[in-house]
């Protein structure tokens, strides 16, 4: 299985059906987990698709709809159950406290394990959150309430050494993390070996983009600029131009837009609106601007 994934948990807009749950996706970045969202039933989803639901350290809030956070206080009471013992910390716009807050004390309030409300500001963009090996940005968007979608980067990693080259020079294994940092190597003699010739490039760095409910929004395309994989929302179809201009949502063409002028790798579309008896149009409306692009349904894996 791949160590770079997506898992599309639910896929629905805001009125959900018998096929799409609410809006919610597991990201594995590097064998660690991450929940994007938490819609409406979002731990049974995780559970009929074999998701490792202890694992998630890091929850990100797009915004507060009902559809993209009503599943938390479920998922947090049922963690606990689960014997849950390690910190969990929610990202999101600082309202989630307030509104959830008093709940999720009183439902968990013999929970074993603390859990952290950690705020973003919606109207900027920011890193949220770091380790060693990722980094998450906040986009803001344009939506009915304050709204951002996420960036997941992996950091640069070092470069490989060349061991048959290394060993020619003689390079000492205590130079060895300097070169793969990237310096040259000065021999004993005084000659430099440039680096390029003692290591090879590193492995490639994945990234995600996530951009939850937002009008059509250009600026955001030097964020995202050559992410491996773009998952945009598409809740109509270009003809219901009305519905889109009123409720400050995306189309499945002006996604495609998106992806393509941010030269992503693949473009995944979603949360289509359940007026659409058939997701099918989607695909062609957006195909048509941006091949690689691809139906974000529930229970879909998508590699980066």
């Amino acid at each position: 299985m791949s160590d770079y994934r997506v898992t599309i948990l639910g896929s629905g807009s805001a009125l959900s059906n018998i096929q799409t749950f609410h809006s919610a996706q597991m990201l594995k970045m590097n064998s660690k987990y991450f929940l994007i969202d938490a819609g409406e039933g979002v731990q049974i989803r995780m559970r009929q698709h074999h998701q490792k639901m202890l694992s998630i350290n890091h929850i990100f809030i797009s915004h507060l709809h009902g559809d993209h956070c009503l599943g938390l206080p479920g998922l947090l009471s049922s963690l606990g159950l689960m014997g849950r013992t390690a910190p969990l910390f929610i990202h999101a716009h600082a309202d989630l406290e307030k509104v959830m807050g008093d709940m999720i004390r009183y439902f968990c309030a013999d929970t074993p394990y603390e859990i952290n409300f950690v705020p973003y500001d919606p109207y900027h963009y920011e890193e949220i959150f770091s380790d060693r090996t990722i980094s998450v940005t906040t986009i803001p968007l344009k939506h009915r309430v304050p709204t951002c979608g996420f960036v997941f980067r992996e950091k640069n990693k070092e470069r490989h050494i060349n061991k048959q080259m290394a060993d020619a020079f003689e390079v000492p294994l205590a130079f060895y993390q300097n070169l793969k940092a990237g310096e040259d190597f000065i021999t004993a003699d005084g000659k430099v070996v440039e680096n390029e010739r003692l290591t090879t490039p590193p492995s490639h760095s994945h990234s995600y983009a996530y951009i939850s409910d937002t009008a059509y929004l250009e600026k955001i395309v030097p964020l995202i600029e050559g992410v491996d994989c773009l998952y945009h929302e598409a809740t109509f179809l270009s003809s219901d131009k009305d519905r889109i201009r009123k409720t400050l949502h995306s189309s499945a063409a002006q996604a495609a837009t998106i992806a393509k002028m941010a030269n992503v790798g693949k473009l995944l579309i979603g949360h289509h609106s359940s007026r659409y008896d058939s997701y099918g149009a989607f695909l062609e409306e957006a195909r048509t601007i941006f091949p690689e692009t691809y139906s974000a349904v529930d229970g879909a894996r998508f590699d980066l």
